[in-house]
């Protein structure tokens, strides 16, 4: 077993990562002072919010497993890039019988937002799906308010490179004793995937909407149907067809368009 305070000075993990991408010049610098050796780790002992995510790491993956069916696999292991020597992450954990890396998160209930949340730990994500050649992660996020939510992040080519050339500029700080600069450059919005169902019975806005869905559904069936049969009368080499205030218009690809005519369109049409 590594001792920990030694051996995270000896790599970029995926919580450095996030500072390494950030905004927080103070932090990048405190960062780059640990890795040289220069200051002890942060004492985090102190800080509830990192304590309240420590005490629910186990119930964050108990909870998925039960409430996904999946099982959690490699809790806090330890693993290196195989090319990259200053690249490393402990993780959570794996889901079984897939690639994906399983990360667990505590998050303050009236800050917390699913886009918030990719986007604070994508590059943590990020990173540890590239040290272990993964396509996919969970992100599993217990808030205070007493809600769980699952957020699946897919592996980011071009975000990946970014991370890698920020990370390799910092470490060759570290090496070289020259005084690391903030990287600068905005990662892309995560893409995040669809897992949650909500109900929407309490929103005015959606009730309004849903009533002129419901009101116009049988109007737009019907609608669609005529444009199909008027599709089957129009003669294949017609180019365009007017008639009845309608005027039908096949494109060179084929395809066939419908518009209304004004009057005047269709009386000098009748004529």
């Amino acid at each position: 077993m590594w001792k920990r305070s030694a051996d995270r000075r000896s790599f970029i993990g995926g919580s450095d990562a996030r500072i390494v991408m950030g905004s927080d010049e103070p932090a990048l610098i405190r960062l780059w002072r640990e890795k040289r050796g220069e200051v002890e780790p942060e004492d985090l002992s102190g800080n509830l919010i990192v304590q309240l995510g420590l005490a629910t790491e186990d119930l964050n993956r108990r909870w998925y497993e039960a409430t996904t069916g999946q099982v959690i696999t490699d809790v806090q292991k330890r693993v290196r890039h195989p090319a990259l020597r200053w690249m490393g992450a402990t993780l959570d954990g794996r889901v079984q019988g897939s690639d994906a890396v399983f990360e667990a998160k505590f998050m303050l209930p009236w800050s917390f937002s699913e886009e918030g949340a990719a986007q604070k730990y994508m590059p943590q994500l990020q990173h540890n799906m590239w040290v272990v050649a993964a396509r996919t992660a969970v992100l599993s996020v217990i808030t205070g308010g007493g809600k769980w939510v699952e957020i699946v992040a897919h592996a980011d080519p071009l975000y990946q490179h970014l991370i890698i050339t920020a990370e390799r500029k910092f470490w060759r700080c570290v090496e070289s004793g020259e005084q690391p600069q903030l990287f600068g450059v905005e990662p892309p919005k995560p893409r995040l995937e669809a897992v949650r169902i909500v109900d929407m019975t309490s929103s005015n806005a959606w009730a309004e909407v849903a009533g002129i869905f419901a009101r116009t559904r049988s109007a737009y069936l019907e609608h669609e149907q005529a444009k199909t049969e008027l599709k089957s009368l129009m003669p294949e080499d017609t180019k365009e067809a007017i008639g009845h205030g309608v005027r039908a218009k096949r494109s060179k690809s084929g395809a066939v368009s419908f518009d209304l005519l004004t009057t005047m369109e269709a009386s000098h049409a009748a004529v």
